[in-house]
């Protein structure tokens, strides 16, 4: 399988409450990146990407070396019960704009989701920071 960064939007991000939990230990890097052709909805303590006419604020997460399938395996779980798919798409790190090729999990088709964060960074949106 081929090893792709993960781009995180919401409570995986640095600071967020499930970034310690899951990511910690098991990262080489972390960088500020954004995610075009996107549109970020508020959810049930956390966020949801929807493909839309936006751009969503993140990280590009790289994980440890000998760490991909683990961290790949923890995500999955963590996020598919919660209404996610898995999808590769392009986003664009801030520090040099270079495009990168990244998973990222959008909500699934039908999954309900709150109002639309405008300007697509959850961490802008006000509100609690931990469940």
């Amino acid at each position: 399988m081929r090893e792709l960064p993960f781009f995180v939007y919401g409570t995986l991000r640095p600071g967020e409450y499930n970034h310690d939990r899951f990511l910690l230990g098991r990262t080489s890097s972390e960088e500020p990146a954004g995610l075009p052709g996107a549109l970020l909805y508020d959810g049930p303590g956390y966020p949801y990407a929807v493909p839309g006419d936006g751009r969503i604020a993140g990280d590009l997460v790289t994980a440890a070396p000998g760490a991909y399938g683990e961290l790949l395996f923890v995500l999955d779980h963590l996020e598919g019960p919660a209404g996610y798919e898995r999808a590769e798409r392009e986003v664009v790190r801030e520090r040099d704009g270079a495009v990168v090729r990244a998973w990222v999990w959008f909500a699934a088709p039908g999954t309900p989701h709150g109002p639309l964060i405008r300007g697509g960074d959850w961490r802008a949106r006000g509100g609690p920071r931990t469940p």
